[in-house]
């Protein structure tokens, strides 16, 4: 399997999409990157244009921009154009489009959705080649946002998460001698009122290519809206637009109250931010109020935004907060952060949702739909003060199941409905239970995932400077990696299937990350009597399972180095 091409050209040709080598594409955009990278850390921004010039006009950055957006949960969601790139075919024709010279960005389709307080958010559906475009500009323009991004700033950034922003939060508030006042803050629509004239002259790409992006309007009801203002949401490279437009704001902080001084050190002014959503911490109310927040409103009028009048607040630590759902606050001078009540209702009002439309469903059925909501749900607020929240949701979890095993048989009693739903597992009493068909044909009893069983874990925050893209941080990522998946989900198989291939896919022996994602291969297939045992299991990228399906090949089990073998 091979692929004549290099990293600089666009001109050559592949004659199949799965074809081509990914292991090359992804180690020739890596090691641009990695150049990117130390050309911004080094201030050579002559160099960083020209090696991003380099990077959109390779085929490999072509070849993955496509893969992106074409195996994404959008893959299947057309634009004004209603083109959608389904088949290999048209996945390598569509390598050959993005071409910058006679390239026009299209209006975006307009669509709306529901937000938690009632009102809704436009979200714009760019076409397929404009959302590919934007993939291959986002590959060399996310190296400078990582390099130049702030330390504390956790939104729409790789290997960083909400969890992090929460433990930051722990840091800076936790000590008995931490700063007692938060100011909380959220910035008004800040994707549609960001300056068009401010992003053109400070993005770092391609100016004509971001123009157009920002200028290509909208379609509502077959009429065309132009855009004077704001970034599109829901295109791909939006997210890392607003990053840049945003970062900044802790160093404009650090210099007025820098932490060698004496007044820095008083005033334990510190920011944690997640996309458009943010926190500062102060040594007093007056202080956030005559100096903090008119500093910040200043940098985002700059920027053509304002905050928000109603979400922004200054609290007490004894009072708390509300951030990301949870809710820091200190209790008798020891900082606890839970769960927020907003977030527990808005749960559990979804829980019963599902519980009361599915009156009809069989137990198994019920429980299959539960199940990876409360895993979700549970697996975001597991690093906190969780434990007492979660035994308490359990129990209106059960009340809501009771009622629901009673509605469907009210001419039984009680002591039939327990023995018939809520038997004794494993000395467990009151489990709810219920059986379903799996792909053997065969019955399988499954039982509903109590909350207060999944452990508390102290998450381990990212260090401020860590680039995923510099190769200088690649071994902390690949220890940071490892701990994360085994202190994941309890799927001890995969981890252990992960841990036996070296953490690398074994067609393209790259790395499986979270990001990739990752499909579990059967080597002898099970319709030629293969098996679920590990030595019949090996852990591939999606793009290159469907690669060794259609060209028939067959994957080397043993050493990580060793890819494909002939059919």
């Amino acid at each position: 399997m091979t692929a004549a091409y290099t990293a600089g050209a666009a001109s050559h040709h592949v004659a199949d999409w799965h074809g081509i080598d990914w292991s090359q594409v992804s180690r020739t955009v890596r090691r641009l990157q990695a150049r990117i990278v130390k050309a911004t850390q080094a201030g050579k921004w002559g160099k960083v244009h020209a090696l991003q010039h380099l990077l959109t006009h390779s085929f490999s950055a072509k070849a993955l921009a496509v893969r992106r957006v074409t195996e994404n949960q959008g893959k299947g969601t057309p634009g004004i154009d209603r083109v959608v790139w389904d088949r290999p075919e048209k996945k390598l024709t569509a390598i050959d489009t993005l071409t910058q010279h006679g390239y026009r960005a299209q209006p975006l389709r307009r669509v709306y959705i529901a937000k938690s307080h009632g009102k809704k958010r436009p979200l714009g559906i760019a076409t397929m080649k404009d959302r590919a475009m934007q993939a291959l500009y986002l590959l060399a323009v996310d190296p400078i946002a990582e390099t130049t991004g702030d330390r504390n700033s956790y939104g729409f950034r790789r290997e960083r998460s909400t969890a992090d922003a929460i433990e930051q939060g722990f840091i800076v508030l936790g000590r008995t001698d931490s700063a007692q006042w938060i100011l909380e803050g959220d910035i008004a629509a800040c994707f549609d009122e960001l300056s068009h004239d401010w992003l053109l002259a400070h993005i770092p790409m391609e100016k004509a290519r971001l123009r157009q992006w920002l200028k290509a309007g909208y379609m509502e009801r077959s009429v065309w809206h132009p855009t004077e203002a704001g970034s599109p949401q829901g295109s791909p490279i939006s997210p890392v637009i607003a990053n840049l437009a945003l970062d900044g704001l802790e160093n404009r902080l650090r210099e007025h109250f820098p932490r060698s001084s004496r007044q820095g050190q008083k005033a334990k002014v510190h920011l944690c931010r997640y996309a458009d959503d943010w926190c500062i911490t102060g040594a007093s109310k007056k202080l956030l109020e005559q100096e903090v927040k008119p500093r910040v409103e200043q940098f985002l009028r700059e920027r053509g935004l304002r905050l928000s009048q109603e979400k922004t607040t200054i609290t007490h630590i004894d009072d708390g907060c509300d951030f990301l759902g949870q809710n820091p606050r200190k209790y008798r001078g020891k900082l606890l952060i839970t769960p927020s009540r907003k977030s527990v209702n808005s749960f559990m009002a979804k829980v019963r949702t599902t519980i009361k439309t599915h009156k009809q469903l069989p137990a198994g059925k019920l429980i299959e739909k539960l199940n990876p909501l409360l895993r979700g749900w549970a697996f975001y607020h597991r690093h906190v003060v969780s434990k007492a929240t979660f035994q308490r949701m359990d129990c209106a979890i059960f009340h809501c199941l009771w009622w629901w095993a009673r509605r469907r048989h009210p001419q039984k009693g009680v002591r039939w409905v327990r023995q018939r739903y809520f038997p004794t597992v494993n000395n467990r009493q009151w489990c709810f239970c219920g059986e379903v068909k799996r792909k053997d044909g065969q019955l399988h009893t499954i039982t509903l995932q109590r909350l207060g069983d999944i452990p508390i874990k102290r998450h381990i925050k990212i260090r401020g400077e860590a680039n995923p893209y510099d190769p200088a941080w690649e071994e902390y990522f690949d220890r940071r990696l490892g701990r994360q998946w085994l202190a994941g989900e309890h799927r001890k198989p995969l981890v252990k299937l992960w841990k036996a291939q070296q953490g690398t896919c074994r067609v393209c022996r790259q790395r499986i990350t979270k990001e990739t994602g990752w499909n579990i291969h059967h080597i002898r297939y099970r319709v030629h009597g293969g098996g679920e045992n590990q030595a019949n299991l090996a852990l591939l990228h999606p793009n290159c399972h469907r690669q060794v399906h259609s060209h028939g090949l067959t994957v080397v089990k043993p050493g990580p180095a060793r890819g494909l073998g002939e059919a």
